[in-house]
């Protein structure tokens, strides 16, 4: 009797453990799914705002150059769900955002244009929810990585090929500060 009882809490914590690994992996792919929709939405407003700069920026052409590069990085790295290489391209591409737009106010014309307030607006409204994203993302990665690490729950997760998950970081120059007084002077 004594067997059959140990066997079934060992059976009944399998089960439970497994359930809670299976709903922590899900939750991981839910919040990578979330950033990969503003991704989305902000790769299909990108062309937009090239468009409308390149009318008035005509010597800026690197800078727009720069943005359209690293706006095909990160699609590439989307696709392929490569998280590392999204955060390169990430940081890339918000760089060369932050630079177009410190431009911009060397060009009053295209600061009065509706159609670029709109998309600067559209745009700085999406990188905010990706960041909001990027934050749940990581979290749920953290719960997933702690579950299939820690013991006696990392026997479940072998057994049944749970895996941990790569957080999304940006580079390490997103993270210094920006010396926006060159962009003025010259």
């Amino acid at each position: 009797m004594v067997v059959w009882v140990v066997i079934a809490v060992v059976v009944l914590y399998f089960v439970i453990t497994y359930n809670s690994l299976v709903s922590i992996k899900h939750n991981v792919e839910k919040a990578w799914a979330n950033i990969d929709v503003l991704l989305k939405q902000r790769h299909d407003e990108l062309p937009k705002l090239i468009d409308t700069c390149k009318q008035y920026m005509k010597h800026e052409q690197e800078t727009l150059e720069k943005v359209i590069q690293a706006r095909s990085r990160v699609s590439g790295a989307r696709e392929s769900q490569d998280v590392a290489a999204l955060g390169v391209a990430e940081s890339a591409l918000r760089s060369g955002l932050g630079q177009l737009f410190a431009l911009a106010e060397s060009y009053p014309d295209l600061k009065a244009n509706e159609q670029f307030l709109h998309l600067q607006s559209r745009i700085s409204g999406l990188e905010n929810a990706i960041a909001d994203r990027r934050e749940f993302y990581n979290d749920s990665v953290n719960i997933n990585n702690v579950s299939v690490e820690q013991f006696p729950d990392l026997l479940v997760a072998r057994i049944f090929h749970f895996k941990a998950f790569d957080l999304l970081r940006f580079a390490s120059a997103e993270l210094t500060d920006v010396d926006i007084s060159q962009r003025f002077n010259g």
